[in-house]
């Protein structure tokens, strides 16, 4: 891999991530999502993740290549410390070490907020096709999670039904007293640094 770099998403990254997100919508089963969002509803996506959140973007040669992101799981008080994780890589850039190098840092960003617990929603097909294989399932295997639960045939796409599963992964010790939850905007440039990320 030649210059390789992570950063912290802006807003001005939007298009390019949609890019890379637009394959997945159109080709793909891995997300469920029919129709490519507008660039407008996407960076309001992106703008609810900043509040609190990491949005993390990978670069090769100053071209944006992949991204991942936490964003909250169910949305009550009680869930603040379990987040729901989300990864893309370019299309052309999977199996080469760059997701699993993503996600160490979206990991180390949750431990340091006090996360305790990381949650992923994975389509899943009875039988591997054209548009869904088990890679992501496997991929977050090899990464620690753990299957937690299945949903028979909750989605349709491509004029077939495809599973849903949750893995999940323990990064914290679970407290009496658990840490409040520190936002990802309030990290120094310093800490940043630190987690793996470059300006």
């Amino acid at each position: 891999m030649s210059n390789i770099k992570f950063r912290k998403a802006e807003l001005k990254d939007a298009e390019s991530i949609l890019k890379i997100y637009k394959y997945y919508v159109e080709k793909t089963a891995i997300t469920f999502e029919w129709t490519l969002p507008s660039i407008d509803d996407f960076r309001k996506r992106m703008e609810t993740i900043f509040k609190k959140y990491p949005y993390i973007v990978v670069e090769e040669n100053d071209e944006i290549i992949g991204y991942a992101y936490t964003r909250a799981f169910v949305g009550r008080e009680a869930y603040d410390w379990s987040v729901e994780t989300t990864i893309y890589l370019k299309e052309n850039k999977t199996h080469i070490g760059i997701g699993k190098k993503l996600y160490q840092i979206i990991e180390n960003i949750s431990k340091a907020q006090n996360i305790t617990n990381l949650f992923a929603c994975i389509a899943y097909p009875e039988e591997e096709d054209e548009y869904l294989t088990k890679n992501s399932a496997q991929f977050h295997e090899h990464l620690g999670y753990k299957l937690i639960g299945k949903f028979e045939k909750c989605g349709y796409k491509f004029d077939r039904w495809y599973h849903m599963i949750w893995m999940g992964k323990v990064i914290n010790e679970f407290k009496n007293k658990p840490e409040p939850v520190i936002p990802f905007s309030q990290f120094s440039s310093e800490k940043l640094l630190e987690l793996g990320l470059e300006k």
